[in-house]
């Protein structure tokens, strides 16, 4: 009886420890794809974001988006009914590729913002943000780091309706025009004092290499499945830059 109860320790012991070397070794590979379903739903409620944003009445003017260099969506993402507080201030960016931002657009850059109203603005809600880059200089000085709104790049928020257009002077020479979007209710907001800049760590991982905010614009990685929402709704409604006297 000893000798058999002795045997079922033993073999019990010696299960625990396949089980325990198992989940050893796959643990990081459970943890890489955990962290891609992230990026690429991050990625498509970018899109999802966008398209309603776009398409409703009182969204984003497409008059102002056509003068647009680039496109920030800062979705709140949902996973089984509950907001991913870690999500909030991370996004992605997409910008008219070319050295003059005439071409289409680009593959989606990672995004992530921090500090400034951001928080202050989301409130624990769940709360979507736009940001349009409106010239070179803003587009670059976000793809080149983290650009502070207000401070590097000027920031102001962005009118609302289809036909509105920029018609404040304030407004038309920001270099970005800010939005949220909380409880279906959508409005232009100043997103003054927050960092923004590429999330290196997030491209890596939806992308599988270490990429930068520049060689993404310049064509050097293809755009993930998750990302067709979000760049047919831009090719769709914006095809061309129409901006001018840009700088």
């Amino acid at each position: 009886m000893d000798q058999r109860e002795n045997h079922n320790q033993l073999r019990n012991m010696a299960w625990m420890a396949n089980l325990a070397v198992l989940l050893f070794l796959l643990t990081p590979i459970l943890a890489k794809a955990a962290d891609n379903d992230t990026e690429e739903a991050r990625v498509k409620a970018s899109g999802d974001v966008l398209k309603e944003l776009l398409n409703g009445p009182e969204g984003i003017p497409l008059g102002v988006l056509n003068k647009a260099e680039c496109v920030i969506v800062l979705p709140s993402v949902k996973k089984a009914g509950f907001i991913v507080a870690a999500s909030y201030g991370r996004g992605v960016m997409s910008c008219r590729s070319g050295e003059n931002f005439a071409g289409a657009w680009s593959a989606p850059i990672m995004m992530q913002s921090s500090g400034g109203s951001f928080g202050l603005q989301a409130g624990g809600q769940a709360t979507d943000f736009v940001v349009l880059v409106m010239n070179d200089k803003g587009a670059r000085a976000v793809l080149n780091g983290k650009a502070k709104l207000g401070a590097d790049a000027s920031v102001a928020a962005g009118p609302v309706g289809r036909d509105a257009e920029a018609s404040t002077n304030a407004a038309m020479s920001a270099e970005m025009l800010s939005y949220s979007r909380a409880q279906g209710v959508f409005a232009g907001v100043s997103l003054s004092g927050t960092s923004l800049g590429p999330d290196s760590g997030a491209n890596e991982k939806i992308y599988g290499k270490n990429v930068t905010g520049e060689q993404i614009f310049a064509g050097s990685v293809k755009a993930p499945a998750s990302a067709g929402q979000l760049l047919s709704t831009l090719q769709e409604k914006s095809p061309t830059n129409a901006s001018r006297g840009k700088s």
